[in-house]
C-alpha cells in the first residue's frame, strides 16, 4: 500500500508540474496585460498595483484588431466549413466505392500529411489563377491544406457505419445527395465537429500562409496584426500582452464549446481502417 501511495503521489506531482507549465505562462500574459508599461516590463507574476483595462481599448484602437478579427473569422469559418463538408463527401465516396482510382486518390491525398508546403510554387499557381493577394486565394489555400487530415479522419469513421443503412435508404428512394446529407452526415457529426475545431484553431493561428500570400494590410488576419503591432510597440509589453489575450480568446471559446466532441471523434475515426 505504501508503494502505491508513493506512486500515486509522484503521478499527481508530475500532473501538477505539467499543468503549471501551461497555466503559468498564460497567467503571466493575462496579469501583465492589465499593468502599466513599467510593471509589465518586469514580467512578474504579481498582481498589478492598478488594473488598467484601458490597455485593451488602446490595443483595439491602435492595433487595427477589428479588421484583423474580421479577416481571421472569415478565413477560419469559410475555409473550415468548406473543407470539412467537402472532405466528408469525398471520404464517403472513397470508402463506399473502392475502385482502383479511389484507392489511389486516397493514398495520394494522404501524402499531404507528410510533405511540407512549397510557398514559392503556391504563389506561382495563385498568380496564374489571378488569385494572388485576394481573400479567395487565401481561403482556397487554407481549405486545401486541411484535406489530408480531414479525409483520413472522416474516412476511418465512415468505415464503421454499416453499409446496410445506405441500402435501406436507397430502397426508400434516397439519391446520393439525400443519402449523404440525411443519413450519413448526422452519423459523422462527432468526427466532423472534431475536424472543424482542430482546423479552425489551425487556420486562426496560422502566420506563414497570410505572410506569404498577402501584402495588403486590409487582408491581414489577427496573427499578422499582432506581428505588426509588436514591431511598432516593442517596449510596451502591457499592450503586447493585451494583444495576445485578445487573439487567443476566440480559439479558447471555440475549443470550450466543442471539446466534448474531440475525444469521441478522434477515437472513433482512428480505430478502424
Amino acid at each position: 500500500m505504501t508503494k502505491k501511495k508513493v506512486q500515486n503521489l509522484l503521478k499527481h506531482l508530475v500532473c501538477i508540474l505539467l499543468c503549471l507549465t501551461v497555466i503559468l505562462p498564460f497567467y503571466m500574459v493575462v496579469i501583465n496585460s492589465f499593468k502599466s508599461k513599467g510593471e509589465a516590463s518586469r514580467m512578474s507574476l504579481a498582481l498589478p498595483k492598478e488594473w488598467l483595462f484601458s490597455n485593451y481599448t488602446e490595443v483595439i484602437d491602435k492595433g487595427n484588431l477589428i479588421q484583423g478579427f474580421s479577416n481571421s473569422l472569415l478565413y477560419a469559418l469559410v475555409a473550415t466549413t468548406l473543407g470539412v463538408v467537402l472532405c466528408a463527401m469525398a471520404a464517403f465516396v472513397m470508402c463506399r466505392k473502392r475502385t482502383r482510382l479511389n484507392v489511389f486518390l486516397y493514398y495520394f491525398v494522404l501524402c499531404g500529411l507528410f510533405f511540407p508546403v512549397n510557398y514559392v510554387t503556391l504563389v506561382r499557381v495563385l498568380s496564374t489563377l489571378h488569385l494572388n493577394d485576394t481573400r479567395q486565394g487565401i481561403i482556397m489555400v487554407f481549405t486545401s491544406a486541411m484535406i489530408p487530415f480531414c479525409v483520413f479522419t472522416i474516412r476511418n469513421f465512415v468505415v464503421s457505419v454499416p453499409v446496410e443503412l445506405d441500402e435501406a435508404a436507397v430502397i426508400d428512394g434516397a439519391g446520393p445527395i439525400s443519402l449523404f446529407f440525411k443519413i450519413i452526415m448526422p452519423l459523422l457529426k462527432p468526427t466532423m465537429v472534431t475536424c472543424f475545431i482542430l482546423q479552425f484553431m489551425g487556420v486562426w493561428s496560422d502566420f506563414l500562409t497570410p505572410l506569404y500570400l498577402s501584402s495588403k494590410s486590409k487582408m491581414f488576419p489577427m496573427t499578422m496584426a499582432v506581428y505588426q503591432f509588436f514591431g511598432k510597440n516593442k517596449s510596451y509589453w502591457n499592450y503586447i500582452f493585451a494583444d495576445i489575450v485578445l487573439t487567443c480568446i476566440p480559439v479558447v471559446i471555440v475549443y470550450m464549446i466543442g471539446q466534448k466532441y474531440i475525444v469521441g471523434g478522434m477515437t472513433s475515426g482512428a480505430v478502424k481502417e
